[in-house]
């Protein structure tokens, strides 16, 4: 594969086709019958928070989810007027920063309710462990329970109540069983607010089963595989040959010289490695897609090096390898790191290049 070399594609970068990323919305959304409060967490992903809120406007989602007060400052900042829910707990000495960027919080023991309440009448969303273990006021703790609904009783901000289910994609019986807990403690609350959401992007298999007022779609919108869902790929992670080398059988390969070419081969050297994400696990067993063929990586992932054995392929330097996102698919790619595909998205550096083809 040979691209035109540009500035942005002289070494390693990342291609997001936005447009795929809308139709895994709309399908998603098509499947729950809801609207929808997508993930955009740690830049979307790795793909650029911003250019994805952006592109998921054309399917009108309620709002959008982060993790930190900087992901919210950041959309707030750049225009974005959709709510913005931030998923880590409220811890009380934020309440200033996030009223500053309008965003709701999560909240998730009674503390942290006492403090919000006392501050204004923002919106936010309590959050209820049914399961998790993570964050939430226990779904059974009568008494954690009773003085929340206190404290709702006449609270307007009071918007949405939610919880996370563990295993939505591998155990239907404890994801039924979680929500019966929510509902439990739904009840227990007194009142139910406006909005109730649990399922994320496993959950929306099951439909509108668990959709409630609202859905959490992540993995699935970036086109991670999720079981009993179909999701098309959007993101694609590639990079130059920038070496070629044509090595004697016997020859080592990288720091420690933990390969050694069983015959003749030629080696080609991409220029991308763990500073940009490619996980150091794929040493010696990861894949690529080079010349419209898989090939394997071979010797240490390095820093700013992954080296490939290209057997008698005609390799040159400026060919481009794409890591996956093409033959080599982003959950493939992860099962050989040993790994989600979210860690593969979410470790993308900081200097690759994100490209948006139809969308600059």
């Amino acid at each position: 594969m040979r691209k035109r070399l540009t500035p942005d594609t002289a070494r390693a970068w990342v291609d997001v086709d936005l447009d795929a990323l809308v139709r895994n919305a709309r399908s998603y959304r098509a499947i729950t019958g809801v609207p929808m409060l997508p993930m955009l967490k740690s830049d979307g992903y790795g793909l650029g928070a911003l250019m994805v809120a952006r592109a998921l406007a054309e399917v009108e989602p309620w709002g959008y989810g982060v993790a930190t007060v900087d992901e919210a400052r950041a959309l707030h900042v750049n225009g974005v007027v959709r709510p913005i829910v931030i998923f880590t707990p409220l811890v009380p000495s934020m309440i200033e920063f996030i009223n500053a960027v309008a965003a709701r919080p999560t909240v998730g023991d009674v503390a942290a309710l006492r403090a919000w309440l006392a501050d204004g009448v923002g919106p936010f969303h309590l959050e209820i462990d049914t399961g998790m273990s993570r964050s939430g006021i226990l779904w059974d703790d009568d008494r954690s329970i009773e003085t929340a609904r206190n404290l709702l009783a006449d609270a307007p901000g009071w918007e949405g109540v939610f919880t996370m289910f563990h295993s939505a994609e591998r155990n239907p019986s404890a994801t039924a069983e979680q929500w019966r807990r929510l509902e439990h403690a739904i009840a227990g609350l007194g009142r139910r607010p406006e909005l109730v959401h649990a399922a994320a992007s496993a959950a929306g298999a099951y439909g509108a089963a668990y959709a409630g007022d609202l859905t959490r779609p992540g993995i699935h919108l970036y086109g991670g595989r999720v079981t009993g869902l179909e999701a098309v790929p959007v993101v694609a992670l590639r990079a130059r040959v920038v070496a070629v080398r044509r090595l004697a059988a016997g020859s080592s390969v990288g720091y420690d010289a933990t390969w050694r070419a069983p015959s003749p081969t030629t080696v080609a050297t991409l220029a991308i490695g763990y500073a940009d994400g490619v996980h150091r696990s794929l040493s010696n067993g990861g894949a690529v897609e080079l010349l419209g063929q898989r090939m394997r990586i071979v010797g240490r992932v390095t820093m700013d090096h992954t080296m490939v054995d290209a057997g008698d392929l005609p390799v040159a330097v400026g060919d481009v390898a794409t890591l996956f996102g093409g033959l080599v698919t982003l959950d493939e790619q992860a099962a050989l790191a040993g790994t989600v595909s979210y860690e593969l998205l979410t470790a993308l550096g900081p200097r690759l290049p994100r490209r948006y083809p139809n969308h600059e």
